[in-house]
């Protein structure tokens, strides 16, 4: 199991916060990941100037190796007024299109590892009994050239790296292994006597399963881009319901029988969405707006500013149903939910609802 460039950031501010307000240094730290991991981590450089403290911790991306990993992440603190203001250095990307998690002008440090580095330099804060702010500025040496074979220039990311993880850990991500594994969390629910699913890609389903639809997630598997391998594998299980949660950006893909949604073997996610907006009765340059388009939370707005919001969506639904049910030869009850982070729930293909009735009725029973 490795660690997030978030989870790296947190840990180097962290131990160079310690340094800087105990005036001892500190050979490893300690850091409490949200996926709830406690991580020991080594501070592989230590350097003092003045009343500025620079740390740095390695990335290890464990069984899943990707460009990031073997890096240091530093993270330089010095004491400053009020508060905790954390900023981006050398190596570490700046947002320059809109549509992103960061505004434009930000740097490119996610939501959950500014949560995680803020977090971890108050701790420090209280356990020193200091009452004033601190400045913390995240860089990564040889991150721009590093970034430059990644999605981040394509993104408007430009200048270096992201800080990203919405977990702390970077769990194993092969493909065959990670099928593998998901399955292996199927077959478990299964004996248990488990015989409805709910299947999310990631995170953002999860939170949004528990927070907008009130599920308790108790019997659910995180199918990451391996949502054909999931059904396929419900079916053969002989599961007699699927309930598919998941953000638009992969969910928009189904609509187009695509059932492996990495963006390596298909991104047709504009695509589809210009195609069914056309249908609705988009013009030519509101589709040349969404071809031109980042993400799907950007293309949406132009949708919503058409107003062709429930025309668009209940046609991508009817696809995204049709496809669905013609992986499963119709031998699964199966349903999706469709949602934006930006925008909110979008819609449900026609057996969501009564299957998300379903799940609640079995929680509350159980």
């Amino acid at each position: 199991m490795g660690y997030t460039t978030g989870s790296c950031a947190a840990a180097a501010a962290k131990a160079a916060a310690l340094t800087l307000l105990s005036g001892c240094e500190v050979p490893t730290v300690n850091l409490m990941t949200p996926k709830g991991y406690s991580l020991s981590l080594e501070v592989r450089c230590l350097e003092r100037s003045g009343d500025c403290v620079r740390c740095a911790i390695q990335k290890d991306s464990g069984d899943d190796p990707d460009i990031t990993d073997g890096i240091l992440v530093f993270a330089a603190v010095r004491r400053a007024g009020a508060g905790i203001a954390i900023e981006g250095g050398e190596g570490v990307g700046r947002v320059t299109r809109p549509g992103l998690e960061c505004p434009v002008g930000a740097p490119a440090i996610n939501s959950t590892p500014r949560r995680m580095i803020e977090q971890a330099v108050r701790e420090v804060c209280e356990e020193c009994g200091y009452p004033g702010g601190l400045s913390v500025t995240i860089s990564i040496p040889g991150g721009e050239a590093l970034a430059a074979k990644t999605y981040n220039p394509r993104l408007g990311i430009v200048g270096g790296l992201s800080i990203l993880g919405t977990s702390g850990i970077v769990e194993p991500m092969s493909e065959r292994g990670l099928v593998d594994s998901i399955k292996v969390e199927m077959n478990v629910l299964q004996a248990a006597g488990v015989a409805n699913l709910v299947v999310t890609p990631g995170n953002y389903g999860e939170v949004y399963a528990r927070t907008q639809l009130g599920l308790t997630l108790t019997e659910a598997v995180k199918c990451s881009n391996f949502i054909g391998d999931v059904l396929d594998y419900a079916v053969q299980g002989r599961f007699k319901s699927l309930l598919l949660i998941g953000h638009l950006g992969k969910l928009v893909k189904l609509a187009g029988g695509v059932f492996n949604t990495h963006s390596r073997y298909a991104d047709c996610r504009m695509e589809i969405l210009a195609a069914h907006s056309a249908l609705a009765g988009a013009d030519g340059a509101e589709i040349k707006r969404m071809m031109d388009c980042i993400t799907t939370d950007e293309a949406w707005g132009i949708v919503e500013s058409s107003g062709l919001r429930e025309p668009v969506i209940q046609s991508l639904l009817k696809k995204i149903d049709f496809h669905l049910r013609a992986r499963t030869h119709n031998e699964l009850e199966v349903g999706a939910v469709v949602f934006s982070n930006r925008w909110g729930t979008l819609g449900m293909t026609p057996g969501a609802q009564k299957l998300i009735h379903k799940f609640k009725q079995a929680e509350e029973q159980g």
